[in-house]
């Protein structure tokens, strides 16, 4: 699977994701000392959670648009430029309207991830190793997500927030330096690139318009809405819940947040697999079958966990049911982008990757301030844990409806086959 070229963009994308959500899961966890220092509330930390998603989610789009003009390589270089930049730039804030707009700005750095990471692997991979690459690429960022607890919280107790901030930040401009030295944009001309090409669908390239319509993409999209939900929940609340609610310290939230991000990485590491396999036992019902089977199954389960989650006693069980629901939900987490792979031509992967996650990452916005509000209001997180399950619930159904081959496109792994209907 892996030739010299692919393992070298493969190591650097799945770091990529780790520094990625070490930046990211940085600010719940210093959000103890961050609330105390600047003196917020939890209604005003939700908004100040919420706020990255305002960049983040317009520059999924805007940056899986740059991935297609401009190249993976060029744009995952600019964007963690300024995302790292960003980040360290969270120790000068001074006050509720500064980390906001810090936050925004941070959140436009990280947005194009992801469409990058799609781009990259549609140019290197061929489709029967796409879900599979995806999740590999992408398994770093809960690995990124499990090391910020106790990194930053022995940084945070030791030292200062502040300081953790300035760190990660460092890393992110080391990382640059090897990515635009070693990995290429595309490999070689050579019969493997031909490999890559010969059954990637659809040949013929549409209209980025023509996408951005058809029901797959668009509940394609909801169903990540609803993943992206859950794991913001997961994210930014999770932490302080544990401080809050179960009367956990910081030094053992720290630590006891790193259970299901394990969890995670190894589900995301696994779902493509489990995907790709699939579709390789029952190729004969399509490669959307394979993806919808992966997707429904354990958004589900995961919907189940988190729900149960908010009703549990104990914080051993609620801990166990929040590192299960994390484990299915990153079963599904390359399935959102295998779709777009099955379904697009080359020329758009880039765009309509970039446009989904526009549309799942609004979860960002809406997410943490809601839970903001629910926490203040009730004086519980119960509520949000239900919201979360039910939205997934309902989402899980969408799919099963209306995620279906779009119309006048190449059939994967089929090329002689044109679907001509809905």
């Amino acid at each position: 699977m892996f030739t010299k070229g692919k393992l070298a963009v493969m190591i650097l994308l799945f770091f990529a994701g780790i520094i990625n959500y070490l930046d990211r899961s940085a600010l719940s966890i210093a959000a103890p000392f961050i609330t105390e220092d600047l003196e917020l509330t939890a209604t005003q930390m939700g908004i100040i959670f919420s706020s990255f998603s305002v960049g983040y989610a317009i520059f999924n789009f805007l940056g899986g648009v740059a991935a297609d003009r401009y190249g993976a390589k060029l744009t995952l270089f600019v964007a963690m430029i300024v995302w790292s930049v960003f980040s360290g730039a969270i120790a000068l804030a001074v006050g509720f309207t500064s980390l906001i707009i810090i936050r925004i700005l941070f959140g436009m750095g990280e947005g194009p991830l992801s469409a990058t990471i799609n781009k990259m692997v549609n140019n290197w991979f061929p489709s029967d190793q796409r879900a599979s690459a995806i999740g590999l690429a992408n398994s770093g960022t809960p690995l990124g997500g499990a090391i910020a607890g106790p990194i930053v919280g022995f940084i945070a107790i030791s030292y200062s927030w502040k300081l953790s901030f300035v760190l990660i930040m460092i890393i992110g401009f080391i990382w640059t330096i090897i990515w635009w030295k070693v990995v290429k944009e595309k490999p070689a001309e050579t019969a493997v690139e031909k490999d890559i090409t010969t059954e990637a669908a659809p040949r013929e390239k549409k209209p980025l318009t023509f996408y951005l319509k058809q029901k797959t993409v668009l509940f394609t999209a909801f169903a990540f809405f609803a993943y992206n939900y859950i794991l913001f929940f997961f994210l930014t609340w999770f932490p302080s819940y544990l401080i809050d609610a179960r009367g956990v310290s910081v030094q053992e939230m720290s630590i006891v947040t790193v259970i299901p991000w394990v969890l995670g990485f190894i589900g995301l590491a696994a779902g493509g697999f489990v995907s790709d396999f699939v579709l390789r036992k029952f190729a004969r019902k399509g490669v959307l079958f394979s993806r919808k089977v992966v997707l429904v199954t354990c958004l589900l389960a995961s919907a189940i966990c988190i729900g149960l989650a908010g009703l549990v006693t104990t914080t051993f069980s609620a801990v166990g049911l929040v590192a299960c629901s994390v484990f299915f939900l990153y079963l599904t987490g390359s399935i959102y982008w295998a779709i777009v792979q099955d379904v697009v031509d080359q020329g758009n992967v880039g765009s309509v990757g970039g446009f989904m996650h526009f549309l799942a990452n609004t979860a960002g916005i809406i997410g943490p301030t809601l839970t903001g509000f629910l926490v203040d209001r009730s004086g519980t997180y119960t509520a949000a844990f239900l919201l979360a399950g039910g939205l997934a619930i309902f989402a899980s159904l969408a799919v099963i409806r209306f995620v279906r081959p779009i119309k006048g496109t190449v059939v994967p792994g089929n090329a002689d086959k044109t679907i001509t209907g809905n």
